[in-house]
């Protein structure tokens, strides 16, 4: 059985996107590889060696503080040489793709582009590996533009199976507006704020938003909402994972997204598998999975007219909305972790 390992610099507690790929498919494949993911530390509580899913090793690097993701790519790069891996594949192109430029042993290299948020050193990371995918065709461009050709083109997946238990116990909660992400300047909920209080306008009182996520902007967010006289209208969750995530989006009738930036977008898989009605922004890797006026709406970034105009369509055309949830569940279907990891097992044993 040959040897991988996976270059990942966050892992849970610090899950997002690119953590949630590396979780989910490299326990998919541990029937098939002798599988170590090495991860930065980061936490004192977090032991050094750990397992995931009884599958998976897990080592972490550095010394249980948060300067441990600056010194992650030496450390990661430096541990390689012990491990001797078979293949080596480093998830996300900034500190895990650094550690793979590092890394000078005899092995498969392969990177999976992630992010569209970072330029520094990307182009000599990219042009590095054996191998390149990217989770959307926005990041084949790029990694084009840098001069990278045949970019093998995988998304991120989802827990269809959660999500659809979550759906049949979960009635939908009548005018619930969904927003599920960081609280920060990226996902653009300042425009999503000013955007629900035109759309909201002489709307039935029982139309409210729910904003589930932790980030630096959550005072500045709850300031605006009292500005704009929505309050009474919005609720600030905080940060809900599992089970209890997935409830959201069974509850939510229409999800609403208005990112200035986004690789591809996992929340818009999640809403839309759970039958909420999407509009998000024509941005990133998001139109590779809303497709305008089949399974969601899309609109220009920071446009809060054209974004109002349409959160107000769903919110006052239930045949609309219907469709768009139909076609959406159905679009879902193709983002299961399970497919997902097939074609990372294919990818890696050619």
């Amino acid at each position: 059985m040959k040897k991988l390992v996976i270059l990942s610099a966050f892992l849970s507690p610090y899950r997002s996107g690119a953590e949630a790929m590396v979780e989910e498919v490299s326990v998919r494949l541990a029937d098939d590889f002798d599988i170590t993911i090495v991860t930065a530390r980061l936490s004192r509580k977090l032991p050094r060696r750990d397992m995931l899913g009884g599958k998976v090793k897990i080592i972490r690097v550095g010394f249980g503080i948060s300067f441990d993701k600056w010194l992650y790519p030496f450390l990661a790069a430096m541990k390689l040489g012990s491990l001797k891996p078979d293949i080596v594949h480093a998830v996300l192109e900034t500190f895990a793709g650094l550690a793979l430029y590092f890394c000078r042993c005899h092995a498969l290299k392969i990177l999976t582009l992630q992010t569209t948020n970072r330029t520094f050193l990307k182009g000599m990371i990219v042009r590095y590996p054996d191998i390149v995918t990217a989770i959307s065709t926005d990041l084949v461009r790029i990694a084009e533009d840098y001069g990278r050709r045949n970019v093998i083109l995988i998304p991120n997946g989802i827990d269809l199976t959660a999500l659809k238990a979550a759906c049949q116990k979960t009635p939908k909660d009548s005018g619930r507006v969904l927003f599920v992400g960081r609280l920060e300047p990226m996902k653009g909920i300042d425009t999503l704020l000013k955007t629900f209080a035109q759309a909201v306008k002489g709307l039935d009182p029982s139309v409210h938003l729910r904003i589930v996520g932790g980030g630096s902007l959550l005072h500045s967010l709850q300031t605006l909402a009292r500005e704009l006289e929505i309050d009474h209208r919005v609720r600030f969750t905080g940060y809900i994972a599992g089970s209890d995530l997935f409830t959201e989006y069974a509850k939510a009738e229409i999800f609403v997204g208005l990112s200035r930036s986004e690789a591809l977008g996992n929340v818009f898989l999640e809403a839309q598998a759970a039958g909420c009605a999407v509009l998000a922004t024509n941005v990133g890797g998001i139109p590779d999975i809303v497709h305008h006026e089949q399974t969601g709406l899309l609109v220009p970034a920071d446009d809060i007219d054209a974004a109002a105009g349409e959160l107000r369509r769903l919110l006052t055309d239930l045949p609309l909305r219907a469709r768009l949830s139909i076609s959406a569940q159905k679009n879902a279907e193709n983002y299961g972790w399970d497919g997902v990891a097939k074609r990372y097992r294919e990818t890696l044993t050619k």
